[in-house]
């Protein structure tokens, strides 16, 4: 699934629907076209298409086929248990591979899912936000006080992804906000694809907002657009100032940044100047909020700029 870091593989991703107590398994087949990629002993990597007639992809476990490489053809077995790196050798010489940039045709095919995605949005008058953040920041958290104090207000939907369980699903419903929980298994990252499963099961009404929040993770997520509105990175106090400069391209992707916990402060040894100002030097455009998800100090902002964008996706609906 993800070229950059090698998450998802074999891994099942799921959807479960809480409001209706119901869990689907999401199929990524290959289609019998799809590149079929070969990683050698030395690093290299390579993919070629081939078909396996009417049956598309094959199934797991081990199985040979013959295809032809660039330049010149040949037949050879491959035991797929595993995958162990292997070469292809002509009487003595290295054969030469075709190198495919991978990665840059995963993140086509998303930023296409998630093109139609942002059609849909703006056809619907939804505001979409992709919530981000490291493990702990407080995404959740602040999600359920965000939905407790605005439900009555704005029409709040959630999308969920977690690697595992259905617990932050099962928080978000308790808050008063349907939700559907994406499942990713060993995937680090939400994709447009699954977004777009997840919408289907949510069905938004116009005018909604819906908020993504995505796999607690600082790096995948900040190269796959899912069709948003925006990016919102929470960072909390409880972690250094320095992450915007370590983590440059999240930072660099988010229109928002919101400081949680910020009533841990007079507890912690940490320089919000700092951490804003290193925020500032990776993306001079990113807008900062000061807020305390548990205790309500600093949400009024927050809120002020939620309705604002809902009300400009209304808008641009319009236009």
């Amino acid at each position: 699934m993800c070229g950059q870091c090698g998450c998802g593989g074999e891994s099942e991703i799921t959807l479960l629907d809480p409001q209706a107590g119901r869990e689907t398994a999401m199929a990524r087949e290959a289609s019998p076209g799809d590149p079929h990629e070969h990683v050698h002993a030395d690093g290299t990597r390579h993919s070629h298409a081939h078909s396996h007639g009417d049956h598309g992809d094959h199934p797991r476990g081990d199985h040979s086929h013959d295809h032809g490489h660039h330049d010149h053809g040949h037949g050879h077995h491959h035991g797929h248990d595993g995958h162990q790196p292997h070469r292809h050798d002509h009487g003595g010489v290295r054969a030469p591979t075709v190198v495919v940039d991978l990665d840059a045709a995963i993140l086509s095919k998303n930023d296409a899912l998630a093109a139609k995605n942002r059609a849909w949005f703006a056809g619907r008058e939804i505001l979409a936000l992709n919530l981000v953040s490291s493990p702990g920041a407080g995404k959740t958290t602040l999600l359920e006080r965000t939905i407790r104090d605005l439900r009555q207000t704005l029409p709040l939907l959630v999308i969920e992804g977690d690697q595992a369980t259905a617990n932050d699903g099962e928080r978000i419903r308790a808050a008063g906000a349907p939700a559907v929980q994406v499942n990713t298994g060993t995937g680090c990252h939400l994709d447009a694809e699954m977004v777009a499963r997840g919408l289907m099961v949510l069905k938004p009404g116009v005018g909604s907002v819906v908020m993504i929040e995505n796999v607690g993770n600082l790096v995948c997520p900040a190269l796959f657009d899912l069709g948003e509105r925006a990016k919102v990175v929470v960072l909390s106090t409880a972690e250094g100032e320095d992450k915007p400069l370590k983590y440059p391209h999240m930072f660099r992707a988010a229109q928002i940044m919101i400081l949680n916990k910020i009533d841990l402060l007079p507890h912690l040894d940490y320089d919000v100047a700092r951490a804003i100002a290193n925020a500032h030097a990776v993306n001079p455009a990113i807008k900062t909020f000061l807020l305390s998800a548990r205790t309500g100090e600093g949400l009024a902002s927050w809120y002020d700029w939620l309705r604002g964008e809902a009300a400009a996706a209304r808008n641009a609906a319009v236009g």
